[in-house]
């Protein structure tokens, strides 16, 4: 199911950059799958791809050149899970309390991050209260740049312990009535997509993955209610009764999913019927703290990610454990059944995709395939294929140079000093090359952009 262009994340993008772009003497990783081309080029017409050709073709008359000597040219990175939600440092004793709009600015300054990071496009799985579709408004007047943004509003949920941890992100629904009505709230609000509970969240000590949270019959009203209006819907699904139903109802994707190993016939399934798993390792990784990471090797290893996770409760550390090792064998059973799997970290902070690529890399997916779970996968996942996430004639020019290959070393991607350039609907938004002195970064920079 293709996107509806009413989304309120494509009606907030910003307008394209005018004009025409010739990026050439670029190694271009088209996310497709395809092996990378040295020596490419790539023309950008008003905010699209025009044309992908040769360098040694010149450049068109009338286009800006912007010359990559060699870095690699590749679409922008797409998180398909991701919880936008501002993380507000808690004031010191007798410091002056946060105020209530305090949060809205942290949330700016990490899709800012995000999109410096090379992230173009981010789907919200997840988030309090309102502040994800206020963003998204502030971006479409111009507040300030950040990924596209797509969200589910309030995650649907039925009556359950979670509605007590994560107040103001689900919406709770009993029955197949009071669940519809569930669904047209979200499109209400603003939803791109709509997420549902079909099993309890491993982060809620409360909460078992078995058995199923919502019955057969309320999944298949929200299946039914969103496809019949235009809305694709991501299932959040441990538990293998709810990830049964959910597969069987026909949700578009499967959010954690890491007993699959386990039902080689529902891995079967989703590939036959196109539906799409998105692994999430980031949360697993997150819960379980530092000793999860044993072995993962210097792009991933604990002192990179930032500030240690937080303590959690010792059943939830252990579990995480334990799913951790099934996600990796699902991973490995996915890839071989032939599922598509797309990339969401899962995890803050929401600029950190590539430490979720070095850890699907870690997994078992080769770095190619990893990369294209984070570009062209992750599109199919949002509906967005036709839009984002290859680089083809048509597509729009949400672009990431790298000063490196992130082929041969998937860590590059974690490297702001790596993210040479992110282009956003053809103009340049960030990267290394737009802060540094113009005069250092060369006159064809500055005379391009």
């Amino acid at each position: 199911m293709t996107a509806a262009p009413r989304l309120a994340s494509l009606i907030a993008a910003p307008p394209p950059a005018p004009g025409r772009l010739w990026l050439t003497n670029a190694r271009v990783f088209d996310g497709t799958g395809a092996a990378p081309r040295d020596g490419s080029a790539v023309l950008v017409a008003d905010g699209r791809i025009e044309r992908v050709g040769d360098a040694r073709d010149g450049a068109p008359e009338g286009a800006r050149v912007l010359d990559l000597e060699g870095r690699t040219l590749m679409p922008g990175l797409i998180d398909a899970h991701a919880h936008v939600y501002p993380h507000v440092p808690a004031p010191a004793p007798g410091a002056e309390p946060i105020w209530p709009g305090t949060g809205s600015h942290f949330l700016a300054a990490a899709l800012r991050e995000a999109l410096r990071m090379g992230i173009t496009t981010l789907r919200d799985v997840g988030s309090y209260d309102d502040l994800v579709v206020e963003a998204r408004q502030a971006m479409r007047y111009g507040a300030f740049r950040g990924p596209r943004l797509l969200t589910c509003a309030r995650i649907i949920s039925a009556t359950a312990p979670g509605g007590r941890w994560f107040q103001g992100m689900y919406r709770e629904a009993d029955g197949a009535d009071d669940v519809r009505r569930a669904v047209r709230e979200q499109l209400r609000r603003g939803a791109d997509f709509v997420k549902v509970m079909t099993t309890g969240a491993r982060s809620v000590e409360l909460e078992d993955p078995n058995p199923a949270q919502l019955t057969r019959e309320e999944i298949a009203t929200v299946v039914d209610e969103a496809h019949r209006m235009g809305y694709r819907v991501a299932a959040h699904a441990e538990g293998l009764d709810g990830t049964e139903i959910a597969i069987e109802s026909g949700i578009d994707t499967i959010e954690h999913g890491m007993y699959l190993n386990q039902r080689p016939d529902l891995l079967e399934r989703m590939a036959a019927s196109g539906q799409v798993l998105v692994p999430t390792f980031g949360c697993f990784y997150g819960v379980a703290g530092a000793a999860a990471y044993d072995g993962i090797g210097p792009d991933g290893a604990p002192a990179s990610t930032g500030e240690p996770p937080p303590t959690w409760a010792g059943m939830l550390v252990d579990l995480a454990l334990h799913n951790l090792e099934q996600a990796g064998l699902t991973l490995e059973a996915a890839r071989a059944a032939g599922v598509a799997i797309a990339a969401g970290h899962d995890w803050a902070p929401i600029s950190d995709l590539g430490l979720e690529i070095v850890q699907m890399v870690h997994h078992g997916l080769s770095a190619r395939e990893a990369l294209v779970a984070a570009t062209r996968t992750s599109a199919v996942a949002l509906g967005l294929e036709d839009l984002v996430g290859t680089i083809a004639p048509g597509r729009l020019a949400d672009l990431l140079v790298v000063d490196g290959d992130p082929l041969a070393r998937p860590g590059v991607l974690r490297d702001s000093e790596r993210i040479w350039l992110v282009l956003q609907l053809g103009a340049a938004v960030a990267g290394a090359a737009l802060e540094r002195n113009p005069v250092a970064a060369g006159a064809a920079l500055a005379s391009a952009l």
